[in-house]
């Protein structure tokens, strides 16, 4: 507990500190994030018993599984990674609006599993109070499967975790959200595991030139690039713009566009229905 102490005694730490002594042990979905890692560091001050799952799967960004087995073993928490199988299902290819019931419905049912073989408690999420005023599918999935969102029941928003997460050292603390591939999709349009590729090279090109925060839209053979502001200027340099379509068109795409808009979490349901979230 001395860590907790050095956060300030911070009474929203000591509150998920308590919530997690009481529940025992637990199976915690983790997927190296910002929330889950910070979820895990708690867990880990708790003393409670607790297994690390990251469900990996082709909508999982390769940087994203390695940066999950890297925080877990910064932490020095037992952690296991298995295989999803959400791109078999017909209701997640296809893309619908409540796409992310389907996935999180693979990835809790079988993480139940786990937390019933192997005689745990409880299975966490990292979901927090800002989560609830956003458009989250999965968080029907969560409830339906009976998983627990202590940082909710904290009542720790976003902000709240992340200035914890600063005080507590985790790296994780100012790292940019990073949704699975999927999100990338306008609703409708098929999920392949070679347009998620091809999304995930896309984007791990743009990051080779520093950009950090940033989305590649996938519109069929149309790549709608989204960045922060203040890199838009950057992005309109000749040399830059050359190498990026160049690379573009050689995953694939026919066309590559950016946004002016410039980057906005959930863009892709703000356009289809309306919501605010993703």
């Amino acid at each position: 507990m001395t860590d907790v102490f050095e956060t300030g005694n911070d009474s929203r730490m000591d509150r998920l500190i308590s919530i997690l002594k009481e529940m025992g042990s637990a199976v915690i979905a983790f997927s190296g994030g910002v929330d889950s890692t910070f979820l895990l560091k708690a867990a880990a001050l708790s003393g409670m018993k607790a297994l690390a799952v990251t469900g990996n799967s082709p909508t999982m960004p390769e940087h994203d599984l390695l940066d999950a087995k890297a925080a877990a073993r910064a932490i020095g928490f037992p952690h296991m990674v298995i295989e999803t199988s959400e791109m078999e299902k017909d209701d997640f290819r296809k893309n619908p609006p409540d796409r992310c019931f389907h996935c999180k419905s693979e990835l809790f049912g079988r993480l139940r599993e786990i937390a019933e073989s192997e005689g745990y408690a409880y299975l966490l999420d990292g979901s927090n109070l800002d989560d609830a005023d956003d458009w989250r599918p999965g968080r029907r999935a969560a409830l339906e499967i009976g998983v627990r969102s202590p940082l909710m029941d904290a009542g720790l928003r976003k902000r709240d975790i992340r200035d914890l997460s600063r005080a507590l050292g985790l790296c994780t603390w100012d790292k940019p959200s990073s949704p699975c591939l999927s999100s990338r999709f306008p609703y409708g349009e098929s999920i392949t595991v070679e347009a998620l590729k091809r999304v995930e090279e896309a984007e791990k090109f743009l990051k080779s030139f520093g950009f950090r925060e940033l989305r590649v839209r996938h519109h069929g053979d149309v790549a709608r690039i989204e960045l922060r502001e203040e890199d838009i200027v950057r992005m309109l340099d000749p040399g830059l713009r050359t190498a990026v379509t160049e690379r573009f068109r050689s995953l694939g795409y026919s066309f590559v566009s950016l946004d002016l808009e410039g980057f906005r979490s959930g863009k892709m349901n703000v356009a289809k229905i309306g919501a605010k979230a993703g």
